[in-house]
């Protein structure tokens, strides 16, 4: 563990022309008396670390001293590549890694492109949590995330859906882990069971255990084009019954926000011809009569339900309402 912090400490020094010990002790998490007491065995050990006193002081390193231990370690490299999602990285356990293997390549970079990380990051950040809703990282997700980047076999209880509370029933599995997705704020382990590979939500999971063993990974595995043909089979799999409408134009550009906007656009390039008032007939594909109720309602004087009948006479309803209300 020392032995990490002296290497990070150098890589640190070696990356900026110098750093106050409040500044380490920061980068490092410990305090100012530790940093000391590392910058000291640094300098026992031949590496030129100077400590500058006063109020401009500092510790640096002396006449272009460079390391060479820059090679990153096979976790640190894995989380390189997701150094532009930190929330995923601090959830997975992998924030450290990540942090290393910056300082590596800033390291190895010429002295003219080390502010290269910092500069990117000023200018862009992916928030990939849902508005509305404060995301939960999943206790069990570090303990997963690691049987995933080892190819290690897991051996879990998992909790089937059974409804809105998620109180279904609670089975044994052992599964090959192939990858994490985060999708709106939601973590998903998809994961080979028997022959199959299967998505599973991470916060239904109530026990994991790693295994001793490793599995064989299918390396044709296409993680994100697996996700893309689930994610739009598990769409379409929502849309189970057809409602009729006629929308205006301003109503068929709202379409596409009020539901599945897949499937707005379908009927939509399938709809009637725009009558001489400019509105169209489609035939547009719902979750259920509850859903397009909630959903189509938004669009208010812009859109009228034509079938069925059922979901009519709630819109009628909900129209004379309104009237009573702002008479």
């Amino acid at each position: 563990m020392r032995a990490a912090r002296l290497i990070k400490m150098v890589l640190l020094l070696q990356a900026r022309p110098a750093m106050t010990a409040a500044e380490l002790a920061a980068e490092l998490e410990v305090s100012e008396r530790t940093v000391t007491r590392d910058a000291q065995a640094l300098s026992d050990a031949g590496v030129p670390v100077y400590a500058e006193r006063g109020r401009a002081g500092g510790y640096r390193l002396v006449g272009g001293y460079r390391t060479r231990l820059t090679g990153l370690a096979r976790d640190e490299a894995e989380a390189l590549f997701l150094s532009g999602l930190p929330a995923a990285l601090r959830e997975m356990g992998l924030e450290d890694a990540a942090s290393a293997a910056r300082l590596k390549v800033s390291a190895a970079l010429m002295p003219s492109l080390r502010d290269a990380s910092s500069s990117a990051a000023r200018r862009f950040h992916l928030d990939a949590p849902s508005w509305y809703h404060e995301p939960e990282t999943p206790e069990l997700l570090p303990a997963i995330a690691d049987a995933v980047w080892d190819d290690r076999l897991l051996r879990v209880r998992y909790r089937r859906g059974g409804g809105r509370d998620h109180t279904g029933a609670e089975v044994a599995r052992e599964l090959a882990p192939y990858g994490l997705v985060l999708k709106a704020g939601v973590w998903y382990l998809c994961a080979r069971a028997g022959e199959d590979v299967r998505v599973y939500r991470i916060d239904r999971f109530t026990a994991v255990e790693a295994a001793d063993e490793r599995f064989e990974r299918d390396e044709s595995f296409d993680l994100p084009g697996f996700w893309a043909e689930r994610a739009a089979g598990f769409a379409r799999s929502l849309l189970r019954t057809e409602v009729t409408v006629r929308v205006s134009e301003r109503g068929g550009r709202m379409l596409a926000y009020a539901g599945d906007r897949a499937a707005a656009a379908a009927a939509l390039a399938e709809a009637s011809e725009p009558g001489p008032d400019g509105w169209r007939t489609l035939t547009l594909p719902v979750e259920s009569l509850d859903v397009a109720y909630g959903q189509l309602l938004a669009l208010g004087p812009e859109l009228e339900v034509v079938a069925p009948e059922e979901l009519r006479a709630r819109f009628t309803e909900a129209a004379e309402r309104l009237r009573e209300l702002y008479r």
